[in-house]
């Protein structure tokens, strides 16, 4: 890393990045090479990640969980195996002038939540010290080095609605303006992915179960986000990671039931749980719901989607 300590100017890049929802999963047979190939949905959700970058001088780069999280971070590594980490170091390898840098993450997605969050710190991170350190990359350029980090960084980049095949990184946008309408379901606890792919894993040997490669997506689903059609979207909602996270966590069953006795069109588990997602008819409708779940001692938040990829909100010079 080259550090600049000469006339060194302290300046601080701050960017936001979306969580996202997984509106279907088909989920392949394990490979031989441990991985898994996909099919699915992402929808970017209106509950983002703050990471702002700060410049230094010591040539080194650090982490902090910002004191304005919603969602506890003790349990988030703070060296190189935070993705946000990873990011930095990334971009300083193809920066010709990098400096030191100061991640300060603010959390709003649920960690190990199945919402991409770490996913989300990495994309910002990624856009953050782009403009910190003036590289220059394209959109395109920074997708490259983000799928080096993981299959949700590059659509925490794109943000929208995308289609992901491969390992989830082969990204197709799909151009769906339609707003829909969720209630979001966190827990107080996380659910490894690793953990649940391997859960799936044996649910399906012990059924003796042949599952194909997923090669496409259901296009009835693309056609429902594009007309913003909640009643025809509920019916083809599929995740194949649900029935493992609630094997591992059983009470998501009750959350699921819950919310769909308290007027919730469907509900799915998002990605690798444990946060549940409900489809709501419009932003009322999914306000009202947010708020009898809380009355049940649920943390509840209405949101909406699709929504913008990682932006930079503020750039400035200290």
């Amino acid at each position: 890393m080259n550090a600049v300590r000469e006339r060194f100017a302290a300046r601080t890049v701050r960017v936001k990045a979306p969580g996202k929802v997984n509106v279907s999963l088909d989920v392949g047979p394990l490979r031989t090479d441990g991985y898994h190939s996909v099919a699915s949905v992402y929808l970017a959700v209106s509950l983002y990640e703050e990471v702002a970058a700060t410049s230094t001088d010591t040539g080194e780069i650090t982490v902090s969980i910002s004191n304005a999280s919603t969602f506890d971070g003790l349990d988030i590594p703070l060296d190189h195996r935070n993705l946000a980490y990873k990011a930095a170091a990334i971009m300083a390898d193809v920066s010709e002038h990098s400096t030191g840098v100061h991640l300060e993450i603010t959390k709003r997605v649920p960690v190990a939540g199945g919402m991409g969050g770490g996913s989300a710190d990495a994309a910002a991170t990624l856009l953050a010290c782009d403009a910190l350190w003036n590289s220059g990359l394209s959109r395109d350029e920074l997708a490259h080095l983000a799928a080096e980090l993981g299959a949700d960084v590059p659509f925490a980049l794109l943000g929208g609605t995308a289609v992901g095949l491969g390992l989830g990184d082969d990204l197709s946008p799909a151009l769906v303006k339609a707003q829909t309408d969720w209630v979001l379901v966190t827990a107080d606890f996380g659910l490894p992915t690793p953990e649940v792919y391997q859960a799936l894993d044996r649910l399906r040997v012990a059924e003796g179960a042949v599952i194909e490669e997923p090669t496409a997506v259901d296009p009835m689903i693309l056609q429902a986000l594009r007309g913003g059609d909640a009643d025809a979207l509920s019916r083809v909602l599929v995740n194949d990671l649900q029935r493992a996270s609630i094997e591992l966590a059983p009470g998501l069953r009750d959350t699921l039931g819950l919310g769909e006795s308290l007027g919730a069109i469907a509900g799915i588990v998002s990605g690798s749980g444990p946060t549940v997602a409900f489809l709501a008819h419009n932003p009322a409708a999914a306000e009202g719901l947010a708020k009898d779940l809380r009355h049940h001692s649920f943390d509840a938040m209405a949101v909406h989607g699709p929504v913008h990829g990682a932006r930079i909100i503020s750039d400035t010079l200290l």
